[in-house]
């Protein structure tokens, strides 16, 4: 790197607590998002005509009431669409209007374009249309038997796995499904498209990846990419849900605007929004776990069936990182692992915070915990003997079955940290005493790890750039290509730059990213947004920096290196001059007070056709003990307890780290328990509310929340050897679902693996409690 990080001296705005650069805008009502921009005059509202089919032809479509309908001014087909009618990220498999055939109930077939929202959306129930049904297929298992995909199989295999198994003195065999996950941001999927002069088009919109909605939007109209500006201030809440699926928005309020030449307003309908938007991939997993008398794990054979939707989107890459992931924490020596993005009739499932290795590491955590019930022996001893090692006692026991060597491990001191540190072992007796004593009642205890590689797998997608502006007066802009959506980035980055300058935080100002200012940017995802746009920003940062300590030294003597920038003030030679007056003797002088600054993660590689290479800058590690009591006669519990310690490096902000290992937790917990998606006969989404959708509540969250971040330091050069902090703290919540399993394993004297499915509802409960005693009492 051309730009050396500086240590943390007496100053600092890296490693210290600082509030969300918009936390007080939150709190007050006042932070502006996509809906909140003041409408324009003459601004049109649009909404969507869905499918009522899963997989259909359209025989006959009349539109006739719809374009009569009061408010109305114009109604648009795939017919209408200027350009290339497609929004999918990869592959070009998802119309954003279908046309001939409608592949899932909600797909929108038209747009409705209207003088206000209400009557938008009351003239999309006016449409006549005829269907002649085709062959659905709504599950994953129904696609893979009929050979139904979106892609060919991604598969990794390693090692002598048929010798292994062959050789084994056990063989653990199971299936499990893990059910798909709603992102329920808060604020809706939404798009303003203003029309600008000479052709071009402004859009605000709430995406994490507004090059790509530009991108979408151009080919949509046949037009270049420098015609179609892109804003995103913030979002409300992103969770991936706005990575690829805000294109079909944003493409359908640019093209009304184009063709009208008026700006339109396309906000979705909560119902609608689930409706037509891709979810977490469910999963169906089938597998088989050699091991040896101890639970040392000698070979691993999973099949992997993912509910892809009717069309690829980030299918792929998910499913590729569900692969690289089964091993979770684990050293894998032989491995035949396959994904199959299985195609079936309903939305198309995209990212989700995880993006596949949520569904990949439960696996094999779910495995691990039969193994351990089987051979009478503490799941945390388990998981212990397996870990990477960190030594070489055991041979080469340090690289993935991908390939990449696991150079920075730390989860074995981690664990252990937090087995003491909970009381891990004290409490686990004391639960046995308990439930010994409680027929009804059923306490259960598990700690569970996460190992987490950081970085897209696709190398070229890691890069980001920066711009920095300091005025004379000593004020500085930063503004970079990632997203806000509420995770504090734009916070961090504000962070790094104000550490760069030596000024305070209050110094540094944001703007709303744009790509108009930089271009070609990657989504904010991967939990790469920090560690992309930061080291970009410090960078530029850095480069102003160095301009103004040449003229420190000028003015004062001595070198440039030597000069010291802390507190707003410029130190050299044992003067002083405030940096406000520096910049404006800068700018006097004619020297550049602007930079950009630009930044690809290095040492990254990935072979796509052998599923190998070193796709990870680095791993970001943690563990969590959870404790929860269950009612077995009404599948009802309650979280007692929670212990999570996270790996954020030398965390840039620790407030912030905690909220966003605290957030993704509670999120985890609700795709494992509570949030379940259902689909009816006719292939419907019945889930498509708050009202049958249940997220957590405040009521949910453990009695006893304890979150602390781990002592370390990235061995890695990230920004100030941070690490990312945006999804791996979702997997933490393994440790709630494998406590519920425990608690029903106690039904029996923890002799029968219960076949407890995700999320682990109630009725799911019930049915694994029942199934539980039934076995118990037949042997």
């Amino acid at each position: 790197m051309n730009a050396p990080i500086t240590p943390t001296t007496e100053f600092a705005e890296v490693g210290v607590s600082r509030k969300h650069e918009s936390g007080q805008l939150h709190v007050l009502g006042e932070a502006r998002y996509t809906d909140d921009i003041p409408e324009a005059h003459g601004t049109l509202h649009a909404a969507l005509g869905l499918s009522t089919k899963a997989h259909a032809t359209i025989s006959d479509i009349d539109l006739s009431a719809v374009a009569a309908a009061p408010g109305v001014v114009k109604v648009l087909t795939a017919s209408d669409i200027i350009g290339a009618n497609e929004c999918g990220p990869i592959i070009h498999d998802d119309p954003i209007l279908a046309s001939d055939t409608v592949q899932y109930v909600g797909q929108p077939i038209f747009i409705v374009v209207a003088e206000s929202h209400l009557a938008a959306r009351k003239a999309t129930r006016l449409a006549k249309i005829s269907y002649q049904d085709l062959p659905a297929h709504l599950t994953p298992q129904q696609a893979h038997a009929a050979q139904s995909y979106v892609l060919p199989a991604i598969a990794i295999k390693r090692g002598e796995v048929e010798a292994a198994f062959a050789s084994a003195p056990h063989i653990a065999r199971g299936e499990f499904e893990l059910g798909g996950q709603e992102q329920f941001y808060l604020e809706g999927q939404i798009a303003y498209a203003l029309p600008q002069e000479d052709g071009g088009l402004l859009v605000y919109c709430s995406t994490q990846h507004p090059s790509e909605m530009q991108h979408v939007i151009a080919h949509a109209l046949a037009r270049h990419a420098h015609q179609i500006e892109v804003q995103c201030r913030r979002m409300g809440g992103g969770f991936g849900g706005k990575e690829s699926q805000s294109a079909l928005w944003a493409a359908s309020a640019a093209l009304a605007a184009t063709l009208l030449q008026r700006p339109v307003k396309l906000r979705a309908d909560r119902d609608d929004d689930m409706l037509v938007t891709g979810k977490r991939h469910c999963f169906y997993h089938a597998y088989q776990v050699a091991h040896d008398d101890e639970g040392r794990i000698l070979g691993v054979k999973v099949e992997m069936l993912l509910r892809a939707g009717f069309s690829a989107d980030l299918s792929g890459p998910v499913a590729t990182r569900a692969v690289s992931h089964v091993d979770n924490g684990y050293y894998l020596n032989a491995v035949d692992v396959v994904a199959h993005c299985c195609k079936t009739n309903t939305q198309s499932n995209t990212a989700f915070r995880g993006f596949g290795c949520p569904q990949g590491a439960m696996v094999i955590e779910y495995a691990i915990d039969d193994i351990a019930r089987n051979l009478k022996l503490d799941p945390l001893l388990v998981r212990q003997r397996n870990f990477y090692a960190v030594d070489h006692t055991l041979g080469q026991r340090n690289t993935t079955h991908y390939g990449q060597l696991v150079f920075d491990n730390v989860l074995p001191a981690l664990v252990e940290e937090l087995a003491l540190s909970s009381e891990y072992q004290q409490r686990r007796k004391e639960i046995a005493a308990f439930n010994a004593n409680s027929p009804i009642l059923k306490k259960g205890l598990a700690l569970t790890p996460v190992k987490f590689g950081i970085s897209f797998n696709l190398s070229h997608l890691n890069q980001a750039g920066a711009l920095v502006h300091v005025y004379a007066d000593g004020s500085v802009l930063v503004n970079h290509g990632g997203t806000e959506m509420g995770q504090g980035l734009h916070t961090k980055v504000m962070q790094v730059v104000a550490h760069a300058l030596g000024v305070n935080l209050d110094q540094v100002q944001i703007s709303a990213t744009n790509t108009a200012k930089i271009a070609n940017t990657s989504a904010t995802a991967a939990s790469s947004g920090t560690d992309l746009n930061g080291m970009a920003a410090h960078l530029a940062a850095w480069q102003i920096r160095q301009r103004l300590a040449g003229l420190a030294a000028q003015l004062f003597g001595g070198d440039a290196k030597d000069v010291v920038f802390a507190n707003n003030m410029v130190s050299q030679n044992g003067q002083q001059i405030s940096f406000a007056s520096l910049a404006q003797k800068a700018w006097a002088a004619r020297l550049q007070l602007w930079s950009d600054g630009f930044y690809a993660t290095p040492g990254l590689h990935w072979d796509m056709k052998t599923n190998t290479g070193s796709p990870y800058f680095y791993f970001a590690y943690g563990a969590a003990v959870s404790e929860v009591i269950l009612d077995t006669l009404t599948g009802e519990w309650k979280c007692l307890r929670v212990d999570c310690l996270y790996d954020a490096g030398q965390s840039l902000n620790p407030a912030l780290d905690i909220g966003q290992v605290e957030g993704g937790f509670i999120q985890g917990m609700g795709w494992l328990t509570t949030e379940q998606l259902c689909w009816n006969a006719a292939g419907k989404l019945t889930t498509h509310a708050p009202s049958t959708y249940k997220i957590p509540a405040i009521s949910d969250c453990p009695q006893d929340f304890r979150v602390k971040l781990f002592t370390n330091r990235n061995q890695a050069d990230a920004i100030h050897r941070s690490k990312a902090v945006g999804e791996p703290p979702l997997v933490l919540a393994f440790a709630v679902f494998f406590a519920l399993r425990d608690a029903i394993s106690a039904c029996a004297g923890h002799t029968v693996n219960p076949p407890l499915q995700a999320p682990a509802t109630c009725e799911a409960i019930l049915q694994a409690v029942a199934a539980v005693q039934a076995a118990s009492s037949n042997t």
